[in-house]
């Protein structure tokens, strides 16, 4: 199983973000197994960080196995999806990026994917293009999106990935985060939602 993230893939997100760079193909990285953070255990602030930020995302799980495929195809390749967190060493992401370094131990350490649990496409409203999700920390909404202000959709995303990557049943698409990505802290309370679905809920030792 491996997870597949696709960064900068909100304008709202770019923007405070400060990226400015007009993008024609979806920008992706990877994460091992060993980042997956499941069954609302909870999640640990390492200590190679002061920084850690919250970056809320709609999951999809790949149910079949794929290659090369095409973007007209690609929505039989998945019938699930949940919201996520990509937790990201923000400090140390600056400073392996002002270094011209790969950075991928800001996004790819231990348990730094938080998953929720899925919930079947068919049962949601408005398709896979349409997804309304949020996340509360300690009982307050601090950022919510639609799948809908994606700039490339899921599909697209599936038809770029599978070109470089054989896709297994199980794999993971972490698909962007929105605006209002922010700091946690110990004893923090995160429930991520599908709609007004609760998917994801656990807590920050």
């Amino acid at each position: 199983m491996k997870i597949i993230c696709v960064g900068m893939n909100y304008a709202s997100h770019n923007k405070e973000m400060l990226h400015t760079l007009l993008l024609n193909e979806p920008t992706v990285f990877l994460k091992p197994d060993s980042s997956l953070l499941k069954d609302g255990k909870p999640f640990f602030i390492p200590d190679f960080t002061s920084e850690m930020d919250y970056e809320t995302e709609i999951v999809v799980k790949i149910g079949r196995l794929g290659k090369n495929i095409a973007a007209k195809f690609a929505h039989r390749y998945y019938s699930e999806i949940t919201v996520g967190i990509d937790f990201t060493a923000r400090d140390l992401q600056r400073k392996l990026r002002d270094g011209g370094m790969p950075w991928e131990i800001c996004k790819a350490f231990d348990c730094s994917a938080a998953i929720g649990n899925f919930v079947p496409l068919e049962t949601l409203k408005g398709g896979i293009n349409n997804i309304p999700f949020h996340l509360d920390i300690n009982g307050t909404k601090v950022q919510e999106g639609n799948t809908q202000d994606m700039i490339f959709k899921v599909d697209e995303i599936i038809e770029y990935a599978s070109r470089f990557f054989t896709l297994k049943i199980g794999d993971l698409i972490y698909t962007g985060t929105p605006a209002g990505i922010g700091k946690v802290e110990i004893n923090d309370h995160l429930q991520g939602f599908v709609g007004e679905q609760k998917a994801l809920d656990f807590f920050v030792r």
